[in-house]
């Protein structure tokens, strides 16, 4: 059938010397164990070698059929083909049958898939990630960090618990004492670590297990089993502490480790302390913060663990603490004003391994536990795709989930409006990554209220954005030194990889479908309770809309959410943060929210810090708000409306108290209301690092070039202008002269338009017709709410309006709005 294959089929054929070498070195450690003519198809017969005549390769087409294995998910498994299933060894048969085709030197995919019958389909299979991530047979991906960090080889590990009674504020008596910081000259140095890259160097290479050689041991050798020295440690995940001095027996002065890159942004720390004795009463004194307020003075209390209790009693992170107290360091040393924070606490065992930490950890190894159980579930892996979306500065994967239920047609999937969430841009914020696991533990169920939102929505989620500040234990920065929610505008793409990709994937999908709610998850040091930020809408068609969504998302959760707190004000500092930029980009929901490190003021959880518990029931009031704001029975939506404009007059006239607004009271801006949100726990940028500000300069000058108008045409000599004005008069009599008889005879003056000219007015029209039809602001999505809340997590308060539940109706029936004009795949 092929002559010129026969013939080469007849020559002699030597095996690729690079194949042949690779296949001795793989064999020789162990990762293939098979015989070399089982090995898979990218080893044996895609490159083969001849000595007489190299012109005629012809790829896979000289190997044994047999050894041509088409699904790439069997390269992962070493053990060939020993744990092949049988689904595969009737592929191979199929590749038998069909060997002929696919030798084809026309045919260069690799990717076809095979039905159940073994016969080969022409079609390409689902894309997988960018770059290789863990799978559900192999170990997690492990974290990587610059080669400048020091990593003990210990894993740390921290069981889930929720106390059975509420954890109070701590209350000032006034009589807490101000320990004097006496530093290393009056004290012994217990802990330091070596060296700490700052604002003088900047990130180069990164390595798993971070710095090459033998792990030193930094803390002190103790002399005895009378020594009571306790021995620190913070060389692990997200862990921050850069030295310890022991001032006094049970005595301690803590420096916190700044950003990396930087001299800033201490306000993170997590660190170990082991050799305890549990009658004693020690005190801990952070010496360099650099906050002038915090939370710690009106009554914010540390978090502790043991893991003794852990063991014995399964207790997890509880708040502990005495004697606790915020102040201004004196001890001026010219630089910047630092603050100090005190507190006493006994251990409740001897020689006990504890933790102390500012707010609950959440590691990017604890991150990618959850998504490897996802992606192993059965059920959950059919409609939320895990997908790469960047890798970081350090080469840690960026991840992406994409979470909807498939749609039927085509023209189901276009109608899905999308949200979009994100978290831990600030990695010292891990309140974020329990409000977003509490989010996604609800939206991957099987209640009906998800399994509706999953219809009716596409949900991107992006669980960690900065994951190198996460694991080195960074409070706000990237690896770059800068804060990346002052970088969304970047065009620097290598050095702020995921700012700027997450913007690309938000740009790309705003071309396709709407987008209707964007927010990004953050933690907040310096106020209670939970709330927004967004952006006021300037168009007086949806005014007040962007408030809506909070002020039903405060009547959800009222002993948690403050609508009070909220603020809409779009400051000039603020235009590179997340909410700002995409708000710019047409997202007109677009917010921040701020969750406090501490607790709540209001209702039932007055005067009590949040448990992780409480940070992931706001993750699932926050599906529960998006069905009340998308509920097409309106009356929540106006109800709600009607609230804010009247909270609204009341604030223009406390602030405009002698002036008549009568019946102008809506035409003032908003912006003049608010105050500006200087209470924000935000930092002005920094700027570029100053390696980097001249590659912004030379991508600046590309993009002006490319941007830059073309030159003017000459202008035409004389007789050139009157020979052009002679041509468009005559033009305009003729059109003058064809008018007069079309109105005579009654005809649509429109008929005598030219083809690209009613091509323009057919656009306008729809146009015109579409915005029409389309819904208000707040959608109107066949949304009917379930009535089965078993799945649901119980609300502690219920919100002063009617919750009316809708019975689930069958999704075959849900109204849609068709758009034939667009070819999207039925799965997002």
């Amino acid at each position: 059938m092929f002559p010129a294959l026969e013939t080469e089929l007849k020559q002699k054929i030597l095996p690729d010397p690079y194949e042949d070498f690779m296949y001795h070195h793989l064999q020789y450690y162990g990762y293939f164990k098979a015989q070399r003519g089982s090995l898979p198809n990218s080893a044996t017969h895609q490159h083969v070698w001849k000595n007489n005549n190299p012109r005629y390769l012809l790829s896979g087409s000289l190997g044994k059929r047999d050894d041509l294995i088409l699904d790439p998910l069997q390269k992962e498994k070493r053990l060939w083909p020993s744990c092949l299933s049988s689904a595969v060894h009737r592929q191979m048969e199929a590749v038998n049958r069909d060997s002929l085709m696919l030798s084809s030197p026309l045919l260069k995919s690799r990717q076809l898939l095979h039905d159940e019958f073994g016969k080969v389909n022409l079609r390409l299979r689902e894309p997988r990630g960018l770059f290789a991530f863990f799978s559900g047979r192999g170990p997690l991906q492990a974290p990587r960090w610059p080669v400048e960090c020091e990593v003990i080889k210990e894993n740390i590990h921290h069981i889930e618990w929720v106390p059975p009674q509420p954890e109070h504020f701590y209350q000032p008596t006034g009589s807490e004492k101000i320990p004097e910081i006496v530093g290393e000259e009056g004290g012994t140095v217990v802990y330091q670590l070596d060296s700490v890259p700052t604002e003088d160097s900047y990130f180069t290479r990164s390595r798993v297990g971070g710095k090459r050689g033998v792990i030193k041991e930094l803390a002190v050798t103790l002399q005895g089993p009378e020594d009571n020295t306790l021995l620190f440690e913070s060389r692990f995940e997200s862990g921050n502490l850069q030295k310890a001095v022991r001032v006094d027996t049970y005595t301690y002065e803590l420096t916190l480790r700044t950003d990396l890159y930087t001299r800033k942004h201490t306000q993170w720390f997590y660190f170990r302390v082991q050799n305890t004795r549990k009658d004693a009463t020690y005190r801990f004194t952070i010496v360099n913060l650099l906050k002038p307020k915090s939370l710690y003075t009106v009554g914010m209390k540390p978090l502790f663990y043991s893991q003794l209790d852990a063991r014995t009693h399964s207790i997890g992170w509880r708040r502990e603490g005495d004697e606790i107290k915020y102040y201004r360091n004196n001890s001026d040393d010219g630089q910047q004003p630092l603050y100090c924070l005190t507190w006493t606490i006994q251990f409740p065992h001897d020689q006990d391994t504890c933790f102390f930490a500012h707010f609950y950890p959440y590691t990017y190894t604890d991150l990618q536990c959850y998504l490897l159980s996802v992606t192993n579930n059965p059920v959950q892996s059919q409609f939320c795709k895990l997908r790469t979306l960047c890798q970081s500065l350090a080469g840690n994967t960026v991840y992406l989930l994409t979470i909807t239920n498939p749609a039927r047609t085509p023209q189901e999937a276009a109608a899905k409006k999308a949200v979009v969430l994100s978290a831990r841009v600030h990695p010292g914020e891990s309140n974020g990554s329990w409000i977003m696991k509490g989010f996604l533990d609800f939206i991957l169920s099987n209640s009906p209220d998800a399994q509706l939102l999953r219809d009716t929505f596409i949900f991107k989620v992006v669980p960690m954005l900065n994951p190198d500040g996460v694991i080195v234990g960074n409070y706000r920065c990237s690896l770059a030194g800068r804060d990346l929610n002052r970088h969304y505008k970047t065009i620097l793409k290598e050095s702020f990889p995921c700012v700027w990709h997450t913007r690309n994937m938000i740009k790309r999908l705003l071309e396709e479908r709407e987008v209707l709610l964007y927010c990004d998850f953050h933690g907040h040091s310096r106020k209670n309770n939970i709330f927004l930020y967004g952006c006021n809408n300037n168009d007086r068609k949806f005014w007040l809309h962007e408030r809506v969504f909070p002020l039903m998302l405060s009547k959800n959760a009222p002993d948690k959410f403050s609508f009070h707190s909220c603020n809409f004000k779009v400051q000039k500092c603020k235009e590179g943060t997340g909410r700002v930029v995409m708000w710019r980009m047409g997202i007109l929901n677009s917010y921040t929210m701020e969750s406090t490190f501490g607790g709540s003021t209001l209702g039932n959880k007055r005067d009590t810090h949040f448990t992780t518990e409480d940070l992931k029931s706001l993750g699932y009031h926050v599906c529960d708000t998006l069905l009340d704001f998308c509920d097409p029975d309106r009356t929540k939506f106006m109800q709600c409306l009607a609230e804010l404009k009247a909270l609204l007059q009341q604030e223009i006239h406390k602030k405009f108290k002698d002036t008549d607004l009568e019946g102008s009271w809506s035409d003032i801006s908003l912006s003049d209301i608010e105050s500006s949100t200087s209470g924000s726990d935000s930092s002005l940028s920094d700027g570029l690092p100053v390696h980097l500000l001249n590659i912004a300069n030379e991508l600046n000058q590309k993009k002006k070039k490319m941007y830059k108008k073309k030159k003017r045409k000459p202008l035409q000599s004389r007789k050139q202008r009157n020979i052009q004005y002679q041509k468009n008069k005559l033009m305009q009599e003729s059109e003058l002269t064809e008018e007069a008889p079309s109105q005579a005879n009654g005809r649509d003056r429109g008929t005598s338009l030219d083809p690209s000219e009613m091509t323009t007015l057919m656009l306008t029209k729809n146009k015109e017709r579409m915005q029409r039809e389309k819904p208000g602001f707040a959608v109107s999505c066949s949304l009917k709410r379930s009535t089965n809340s078993s799945q649901e997590p119980a609300p502690d308060m219920k919100p002063n309006w009617s919750r009316n539940r809708y019975p689930a109706t069958k999704r075959g029936h849900t109204a849609t709005v068709a758009y034939p004009s667009l070819h999207i795949y039925t799965y997002p």
